[in-house]
């Protein structure tokens, strides 16, 4: 038996990259992008594997990642070997169309399902939904920003700038 590589993020995989014997072993190729992963954890470059088996994360562009990127990968060669040859889960021809296509297939995330800033307490999430809101005329002014209950200091000590 062959010695087994722990601690490795291939981020690349794809059928291409996966070879069968005629024993039925599966064998991963084309190394050329994988990296050690462990403590610390590291940045690594969201400009990693082949577009359409890239993961949502780091489609929006995350650099810290872990083995789940492959997992995901894997998850779409599933898919693809599910439908036995009827072609790819979802092939966009672009960062923007494989997040539609996914969402598509998937649905939209939520702030349930998917935390957009986790660390964020109930006031700076409610901040920030007030900021990031798209109609421009709806948004929080920077004056009405500085009044929000999350910064209670500036109200106890009496500053309004």
């Amino acid at each position: 038996m062959e010695k087994l590589i722990h601690n490795v993020l291939h981020r690349d995989l794809k059928p291409q990259n996966l070879l069968i014997n005629k024993n039925g072993e599966l064998k991963l190729a084309d190394f050329g992008l994988a990296r050690a992963f462990g403590i610390p954890v590291r940045c690594y470059s969201a400009e990693v594997v082949t577009l359409w088996y890239r993961p949502p994360d780091v489609l929006f562009g995350a650099k810290l990642y872990t083995t789940s990127i492959d997992c995901w990968s894997a998850g779409c060669i599933f898919a693809e070997l599910a439908n036995a040859g009827d072609g790819h889960y979802s092939l966009g021809s672009d960062v923007d169309d494989q997040l539609k296509r996914i969402f598509k297939l998937l649905g939209t995330p939520t702030d349930d399902n998917w935390p957009v800033v986790p660390k964020m307490n109930t006031k700076g999430r409610d901040l920030l939904q007030k900021l990031l809101v798209c109609n421009p005329g709806l948004r929080l002014s920077a004056s009405e920003a500085m009044q929000h209950p999350y910064f209670p200091e500036l109200h106890s000590s009496g500053r309004t700038t």
